[in-house]
């Protein structure tokens, strides 16, 4: 039987920032079954997920992805960044950012990392379209007031450092995923090491999507995997 483990906090260092990520590390068992069919039983939710991505993208508007490390991350991307430009201009013109709109980014980002988790074989729960399930993601509704009203117009610049650091901490995780896949087969257990750098990745991709993409912080996302 699979138990999960509560992820620690965040290190001290990045505690502060507005952003947050931890999943539970499943402690015991795995489901060697559904991890060796895993990218088959993934097919439905994905289904889910990408109607609901694909489906903004394809009403006219378009929109970055978003770096996550799987690939269903792409279609959230679709679907949330349908608000990127209006949020643009809302905060540019009005220092507005309308709450339906963050918890509609909210939801969905936390929608896809369950996703994620499923597929990048962190969890064996099948992914819930509404419950936390063990993956824990928080943002910081902004004060727009405080934000600097003319930074969305870079942001997106600004974090080509990050996307840069980003593509190899990718190449690392895909490694490590496949790895990992074999480990859970051979062993019944996901390496502690493996679970807490693909988190570390996913967290990293998210703040830097939260900072230049959802534009919920000023604050530049740190160069860390905590």
């Amino acid at each position: 039987m699979t138990t999960y483990t509560q992820a620690p906090p965040a290190r001290q260092s990045n505690a502060d920032y507005p952003i947050s990520l931890s999943i539970d590390y499943s402690d015991g068992e795995r489901n060697r079954l559904t991890v060796f069919f895993r990218i088959f039983t993934f097919i439905p939710i994905a289904i889910v997920l990408g109607t609901i991505g694909v489906g903004f993208y394809d009403s006219g508007y378009s929109g970055m992805s978003n770096f996550d490390w799987d690939s269903s991350s792409s279609y959230a991307s679709a679907g949330a960044m349908i608000l990127f430009v209006p949020l643009l201009l809302m905060i540019v013109f009005r220092q507005k950012y309308p709450r339906w709109w963050f918890d509609f980014n909210l939801e969905l980002l936390r929608f896809s990392t369950r996703v994620g988790a499923y597929i990048g074989l962190l969890t064996d729960k099948y992914p819930s379209t509404d419950e936390e399930q063990g993956v824990h993601l928080t943002l910081e509704y902004p004060d727009a007031t405080q934000l600097n009203r003319w930074l969305p117009l870079v942001k997106w610049l600004l974090a080509i450092p990050h996307y840069i650091v980003l593509v190899v901490l990718f190449v690392v995780a895909i490694v490590l995923l496949i790895f990992g896949w074999f480990a859970i087969l051979f062993t019944g257990k996901l390496p502690r090491g493996i679970h807490d750098y693909l988190v570390g990745v996913t967290r990293w991709a998210i703040r830097v999507e939260a900072y230049a993409l959802l534009l919920t912080t000023d604050k530049y996302p740190p160069f860390s995997l905590d």
